[in-house]
């Protein structure tokens, strides 16, 4: 993939990313205060690491570490498929996981599902669509989808750390 290619793809992925981030922040869902309940019985938020939050967190640390050693090193040879496939799974259970991170009543139309679910949906295509392109020797694909797909799971991550969103407020101590 030639540094153009990595360049628009990273651009592309950093707009959409961050534009569907924001809304879902202002819409109030995926782990923002703005849909957590009052439990503490203080008028403030109580901050739930919730089964799922703490899944997602996990598996989609685990992919941005792993990633660079994936992109960065020789493409492949049996270690790149290991790692790949190990790279693949982080990424469709990270999507699992967020299925199951919403705030009822928030979000759109009250289901709790908010505009960054919408990746949820892109990684359940585009993780299969990344591992077929390579089974099919369709390499420039299969190396765009993933570049992608990583560059993605790195802004998304970056997003988190919004005041007023889970990680933000706990990071941040608001």
């Amino acid at each position: 993939m030639d540094r153009r290619t990595i360049i628009i793809t990273a651009t592309i992925t950093v707009v959409i990313t961050g534009l569907f981030t924001l809304l879902s922040a202002g819409g109030g869902g995926f782990a923002s205060n703005a849909g957590a309940a009052d439990t503490a019985g203080t008028g403030g938020f109580e901050h739930k690491l919730t089964g799922p939050i703490l899944i997602h967190l996990f598996t989609a640390a685990l992919a941005a570490l792993l990633g660079p050693f994936i992109l960065f090193r020789r493409k492949g040879d049996r270690t790149h498929r290991i790692l790949g496939r190990i790279w693949a799974v982080l990424m469709i259970v990270t999507a699992i996981s967020s299925a199951f991170i919403r705030t009822p009543g928030a979000g759109i139309a009250g289901s709790g599902f908010s505009l960054i679910h919408i990746f949820t949906v892109w990684t359940f295509i585009n993780v299969p669509l990344g591992v077929w392109a390579a089974r099919t020797n369709r390499t420039r694909m299969h190396r765009g989808m993933m570049v992608g797909l990583y560059i993605g799971l790195l802004v998304a991550g970056a997003f988190t750390f919004i005041p007023g969103r889970l990680l933000g407020n706990l990071v941040f101590g608001l």
